[in-house]
């Protein structure tokens, strides 16, 4: 694996609400689902007090971003619509900010009208598994609001994105994908925009390790920051042959290869391993 080719994108930092988050040493986003129903118990919540638990261990092991989620968007799970979104994360978001005022959070939706009020309750951060294609109006909205807003490649939709995806060539696919969203994001006026190959969503194991091993053409070719989502999925413990609860060692070791390939944000369950992940690598940079 080459890792020697690798060109950092020309802005190292982002807009957090009139906060300056720096990437030029990758950073932590920690991963807080309000439901029930995410593909990894460990981080299946609804109560309040729950969730706050969660948001000050993922800060106080090193987060920079708090990632909160209402939707789960594993293979076959339930849509829920718009209103049932807000009802689970506007509350969320303020016990998060009575709490720890100085949070960052980003919120994981494809409905516009989430991340605008979730924005104007108090979020700094849009993170779209979608990238508009389920809600035309999301990109808009995110220019309007002037924050980061993380576009991902999905190869169709949750509920059937695993149903045999193909690709002539998996990484110029996602590649040509994330070109056509930045500039679309750029005309909307967009600032920062951070790229997400979007590992798991549509995508063969086969895919998924393909595109690990070329990730560094993401950052070297859109010249954006990169974020990756990789924790405890299917590509680690389906080729283990373990489960989601068995494969945090199998996250540390593709989060290193992801940090070896250039990715700014490490989008995990577990903070603690990640910071530390973060460590050493930057320390043997020297």
């Amino acid at each position: 694996m080459k890792t020697n080719h690798i060109h950092t994108p020309s802005s190292l930092s982002i807009n957090c609400r009139g906060r300056l988050l720096s990437l030029a040493t990758p950073v932590v986003m920690g991963i807080i689902n309000v439901t029930d129903d995410s593909f990894y118990e460990g981080n299946r919540m609804r109560e309040l007090h729950h969730v706050v638990e969660k948001a000050g261990r993922h800060l106080a092991e090193g987060a920079a971003i708090l990632d909160l989620g209402a939707q789960s968007s594993r293979p076959g799970a339930e849509v829920i619509g718009a209103d049932e979104e807000l009802n689970r994360l506007l509350p969320a978001i303020h016990a998060i900010l009575h709490h720890y005022p100085e949070a960052i959070i980003s919120i994981d939706t494809w409905y516009a009208a989430v991340a605008e009020k979730t924005v104007h309750a108090g979020a700094a951060i849009i993170n779209d598994i979608s990238s508009g294609d389920l809600d035309p109006a999301m990109i808009p909205v995110a220019g309007k609001l002037q924050v980061p807003y993380i576009a991902m490649h999905m190869q169709g939709k949750p509920a059937t994105m695993q149903v045999n995806p193909v690709y002539e060539n998996v990484t110029r696919e996602v590649l040509d994908y994330l070109i056509r969203k930045l500039a679309e994001c750029r005309a909307a006026g967009i600032r920062d925009f951070i790229a997400d190959p979007g590992f798991g969503f549509g995508k063969t194991l086969e895919h998924n390790y393909e595109l690990m091993s070329q990730l560094h053409l993401v950052a070297e070719i859109l010249q954006t920051p990169v974020l990756t989502g990789i924790s405890r999925k299917s590509m680690i413990y389906k080729l283990l042959g373990t489960s989601p609860v068995e494969a945090l060692n199998g996250t540390t070791v593709l989060n290193t290869v992801a940090l070896q390939q250039g990715t700014h944000i490490l989008r995990v369950h577990d903070v603690k391993e990640a910071v530390e992940t973060i460590r050493i690598l930057d320390k043997l940079k020297g």
